[in-house]
């Protein structure tokens, strides 16, 4: 009797490790009811949300790639119903390196491929060393070298002519790269314990951060020449890019200045503690610490600073924007501003997003 009980009892058990969640809790179908319509106002959310979807992601992708045209003409594109990608195909040369002469444009290509190389090369932190910095230098000076010619059989080139891709590269990577070291150095004078240096930073900073870029950038053309000496002028390239370093530096100083209030008192203490003057405590010990607390808020400021280079178009810089609008104000191409304006919103997205992943990663390996 003992030995049937046992075997009923050990088949009971066989069958329950045999027996399955229902198929309604695992898989896709499990996580579609878990987190989509887990509850009535999930659901009703859920349902709004692949409502909107069905109405909107077919009509595009019917417009953007069933019906879209990519080598036609501008005329065979005003009789399709769908994009006319053949506004970009056309004029990519014109939209990506504006006024550079055309048989010469293989330079401003060659520059923008070194200039990502080594930003490339400088996201790994094991690269940080002397050499890098050396190749930096290098790289600056062939690139404007191949920008400006002049020299080694290159034809001089006016930077009246620098548009399109290279110029908007050129005022972001030197704005940002520029303003950044200048934030650090404002955030410091303004938590100085010296009267006059913390009040002129203060005034400055306070300045720039109460008027928009589009003031400073019609000052750095307009007026700003009026003040200088009879016969002496500025490229106004150069005077945009001051008047972008100057503006982006007053926000990045009040980001800085955060993470050096998020310190505590006794890491200031423990230095001076220990012995160090004012720029061993701040290279050694706080700076290395404030910089690392603000990563988000920094490139987030670097971020719009990068998209603000596009507002140099109303001193009559032609950046990437300018070319674009340059493009379909064509008449064989007007009507088609929307496929110009989705390419190179396409370009700004990688850039974008490439620095944010970039602080991401860099968030991570110093949180350590």
């Amino acid at each position: 009797m003992s030995e049937v009980l046992s075997n009923n009892n050990n088949s009971i058990h066989d069958d329950a490790d045999n027996v399955k969640p229902p198929i309604a809790s695992v898989g896709i179908i499990g996580w579609i009811r878990h987190n989509l319509f887990n509850g009535p106002i999930n659901s009703i959310i859920t349902l709004a949300i692949l409502y909107i979807l069905w109405k909107v992601v077919p009509p595009f992708v019917n417009w953007a790639f069933i019906e879209s045209m990519w080598t036609s003409s501008g005329a065979e594109c005003q009789q399709a119903d769908g994009a006319c990608w053949s506004v970009i195909y056309a004029n990519f040369r014109f939209i990506i390196f504006g006024f550079f002469p055309h048989d010469q444009q293989w330079r401003p290509l060659v520059a923008m491929i070194l200039l990502v190389t080594l930003l490339l090369c400088s996201q790994n932190r094991n690269n940080w060393k002397k050499s890098l910095a050396y190749a930096w230098i290098i790289g600056l000076v062939i690139m404007g070298l191949l920008m400006k010619g002049g020299v080694l059989g290159l034809p001089p080139i006016e930077s009246s002519q620098w548009s399109g891709l290279p110029l908007t590269m050129l005022l972001s990577v030197f704005g940002m790269v520029a303003a950044y070291p200048l934030g650090i150095v404002l955030a410091l004078g303004r938590r100085s314990t010296m009267p006059a240096i913390k009040s002129l930073c203060v005034i400055y900073i306070e300045l720039i951060r109460g008027v928009p870029l589009i003031s400073l950038l019609f000052m750095s053309s307009v007026m700003f020449p009026l003040f200088l000496p009879e016969g002496l002028t500025i490229n106004k390239i150069l005077r945009a890019q001051i008047a972008i370093i100057l503006f982006t530096a007053a926000y990045v100083a009040e980001v800085v200045r955060g993470g050096l209030q998020a310190i505590p008192k006794g890491q200031y203490e423990a230095a001076e503690a220990i012995g160090l003057n004012y720029y061993m405590k701040m290279r050694l010990i706080i700076l290395p610490q404030a910089l690392k607390v603000v990563i988000p808020p920094t490139v987030g400021v670097l971020i719009s600073a990068f998209k603000d280079t596009s507002l140099v178009v109303i001193i009559a810089l032609y950046d990437l924007l300018k070319t674009t609008q340059s493009t379909i104000s064509n008449p064989k191409w007007m009507g088609f501003s929307a496929e110009a304006y989705i390419f190179i919103a396409l370009i700004y997205f990688v850039c974008c997003y490439a620095m944010s992943s970039y602080s991401r990663r860099l968030e991570r390996e110093l949180d350590k």
